[in-house]
């Protein structure tokens, strides 16, 4: 990288760029959600954009007018969609009488995956490339006097180079499943307590007296129908919990269409016809499932966890997937052999008064997650298993 000939810019969307010089940047292990084709998707289905609160500002790095890397960035006027609440935050920072929002978001919005956030050129010296843009990110914030910038669950080597550079990291937890190889479900229930092998064992025999079905549909083979009835359920989740979904029917269609290969529907049926979904992203090159957007027009008892999970976690098994991410938060999890994993996301405060503040708060919530993943771990799922001399 020649610093003289160098150049950050701002993209107000990704299609001032192309998929090609987007992907290059991606390493080996990016996924699905940091694709172009994904984030595009986001775009130009109205789900991000001014007038959703998520507007596109990517931070991009030029040398010789070459793309060389960049962070995919929002200014947002919320904190909807993150799964790392700061709205505390920003009611205490109004209360000061500043203004929190709009903020700077380095993040893929609505997924709360851990992956990199600051990409760049295969070939080249990453750690220069990696320096100029997350100083950039700082230069964003104060020259259009923003209250902050966020990176949320970057990879923990980016977490320690954002650290170095002031960024304060946070924690969160999460809950993933991990194959250990499992033939079938029955060998994977056999790793589990006594207590939690009866429990699912239970849960299944109850959706199985309903005699309900299920149809696993690769993303390829699944129909405009299949995609009509998944959004029909996802959209009804939203609408019991008195809310609206941050996703269009017309971003799932797209995503169907450019990226059907990291895409699994699983359609529960009674007597053929179906009445609950899942959707799982799949990143076969990672060998992870990400469990997403269940939603079901008829209650049953326990089909939440037969169709978002169990279904899941034997397409894990017969695919010889090794990790699970059931989505952010939910100590339920546990009790289905999920294991609590902490990840981080790194924060950086231009008001010095009130990142000090910050940075005490965040030290005494380390601590408290600490205390709680130890507590976590004595109630563990998984059978203790003897130790041979």
């Amino acid at each position: 990288m020649s610093p003289e000939q160098s150049q950050l810019e701002i993209l107000d969307s990704l299609v001032e760029i192309t998929a090609a010089e987007w992907n290059a940047l991606l390493p080996a292990d990016a996924g699905p959600f940091l694709k172009y084709e994904f984030l595009a998707s986001l775009e130009e289905t109205g789900c991000v954009g001014p007038n959703t609160g998520w507007q596109v500002a990517h931070l991009v790095l030029r040398d010789k007018g070459q793309l060389i890397g960049a962070m995919p960035m929002y200014l947002k006027q919320h904190s909807y969609g993150e799964f790392v609440f700061d709205w505390s935050w920003a009611q205490a920072y109004e209360q000061r009488g500043l203004q929190y929002y709009p903020k700077a978001l380095c993040a893929i919005p609505f997924s709360p995956v851990q992956g990199s956030r600051i990409l760049s050129a295969p070939g080249l010296d990453r750690l220069p490339i990696e320096q100029t843009l997350i100083t950039g990110l700082k230069n964003v914030v104060i020259h259009n006097q923003l209250s902050s910038a966020h990176v949320l669950f970057p990879l923990q080597s980016e977490a320690k180079e954002l650290e170095s550079q002031g960024f304060m990291l946070r924690d969160s937890v999460q809950f993933h499943w991990h194959n250990h190889d499992f033939q079938n479900f029955e060998h994977f229930l056999s790793t589990l307590t006594m207590k939690r092998r009866k429990n699912l064992r239970r849960e299944r025999e109850q959706v199985n007296k309903e005699a309900i079905r299920f149809r696993h549909i690769p993303g390829g083979q699944a129909s405009d129908a299949d995609w009509d009835f998944f959004y029909r359920c996802y959209q009804n989740t939203y609408i019991e919990h008195q809310s609206s979904p941050y996703l269009n029917e017309a971003f799932f269609k797209l995503l169907a269409k450019r990226m059907p290969e990291h895409l699994h529907l699983i359609i529960a049926q009674r007597n053929e016809t179906p009445i609950a979904t899942s959707l799982l992203i799949v990143d076969k090159a990672s060998s992870k499932v990400y469990g997403r957007y269940w939603g079901a027009i008829e209650y049953i008892p326990c089909l939440h966890f037969e169709t978002a999970y169990y279904q899941a976690i034997e397409y894990c098994i017969e695919h010889h997937i090794q990790t699970f991410e059931g989505g952010a938060q939910g100590e339920h999890k546990m009790a289905r052999g999920f294991l609590p994993t902490t990840i981080q996301s790194a924060h950086y405060i231009a008001d010095p008064i009130f990142s000090s503040a910050v940075q005490h708060f965040l030290d005494r919530e380390h601590q408290g997650i600490a205390a709680y993943v130890d507590e976590l771990a004595e109630h563990s799922p998984l059978k203790s298993t003897k130790v041979l001399i």
